[in-house]
This record gives C-alpha cells, structure tokens and sequence, in this order.
C-alpha cells in the first residue's frame, strides 16, 4: 500500500518513487490478489514473470487489473511474463490479480515488481535539473526491471537445462543396460548352437 508524504515534503520533492518486489507460489485453481491505492495522477506499472512450475505444465498465469469502481480495466490469459503500466485518473484502491484457475495441478512460480510514482507537484515547476533527475531515475527503473527479468529468464533455462541434462543421462543409462542385456543374450544364444549334446 502507497504512503503519502507529509505537507513539508513537496518542495523538496516532486516526485517520490517507490518499487516492491515479491516472488510468490500460486496453487492451482487459486488466485492471488494486491492492490495499490493511488491518488489521481499516481503512476503504477506492474510487471511479472512466471519462472517456473513445480509440477510440470505450462509457465503461464491469467493476469488482471480492477479500478476502485470494481470494473476490470485490463486483463491477458496465459502469457509466461507481462507489463501494465496506468496513471490514475481517479483517486482509490486499484486491484490486480495473478490467476492460477486455469490450472488443475500445476502450481505456479511468479516473480513480479511494482513500481511507480507519486504525484507531488506540476511538471510546470520542474527545474531542468530535477527533470533530469526524474528522467535518469525512470532510466534506472528500466534497467533494474531488465535484470530482474534476465534474471529470471536465466533461472528458467537453468531448470530446463538441468531437466534436460537429467533426462540424457538416465536414457543414456538406460539404452547401456539394454545393450549389455542383449549381448549378454546373444552370446547365450550363440553357445547353444555350438554345444555338444550327448546321446546316450
């Protein structure tokens, strides 16, 4: 939930940032839900990726944003990562919401963040250098974004890999028992057609 400055902070600063990051387990058919309050002119953006299962199936999840008002404003279906970004128009607690219903086993890995800014003053009364403060500060938010995306992105391909790898190796093991078995039969079978066999 959003803090509010106090009344001595505005002009010292005109825009105040903030960003949460959370890492969180849906199970199926369950959904999880958050929410930010904003007041009019605040700037969310929520981004998130699904960086794993633990029970198979597909990275994905059903995402959702809910205005004060109850009325879904923005909504995407089974995508494995995402980005809202909204600047209120209209003061209140907007909703969003991660949706593992879809699912009937798999539970779900999701890391998401949630960034934005509170409005303090007019962009009118903006010194150049505060404005390039903000802007080097939106560029910063880009960039840890960025990694925290890559950095989930290199966790998948890791499990992936590591599955893979496990796999080869169990087959691997698998088709050398095979092989040994069947020479060990053939050799078996061979031998029985050179025996001698007695008559009495």
């Amino acid at each position: 939930m959003l803090l509010r400055p106090s009344s001595l902070l505005p002009f010292l600063l005109l825009v105040l940032p903030f960003t949460l990051a959370h890492r969180i387990e849906i199970d199926p058919g369950q959904k999880d839900c958050f929410f930010e309050s904003l007041q009019p002119q605040d700037k969310m953006t929520v981004t998130y990726e699904v960086g794993g299962s633990t029970s198979g199936g597909h990275l994905d999840i059903d995402f959702y944003v809910q205005d004060p008002q109850g009325k879904t404003i923005y909504t995407q279906h089974k995508k494995p990562q995402g980005s809202f970004s909204i600047s209120a128009d209209r003061g209140g607690r907007f909703t969003y919401c991660f949706s593992n219903e879809m699912s009937t086993y798999a539970r779900k890995v999701l890391s998401f963040n949630v960034h934005g800014q509170l409005y303090i003053g007019d962009d009118e009364h903006i010194a150049p250098v505060e404005q390039e403060v903000r802007d080097l500060s939106a560029g910063l938010q880009l960039v840890k974004d960025e990694q925290a995306y890559l950095v989930v992105r290199e966790r998948v391909h890791r499990d992936t890999c590591e599955s893979t790898n496990s796999r080869v190796k169990w087959w691997a093991i698998a088709q050398t028992v095979i092989l040994f078995s069947l020479c060990a039969w053939n050799v078996h079978y061979l031998k029985s057609w050179f025996e001698v066999k007695r008559v009495l």
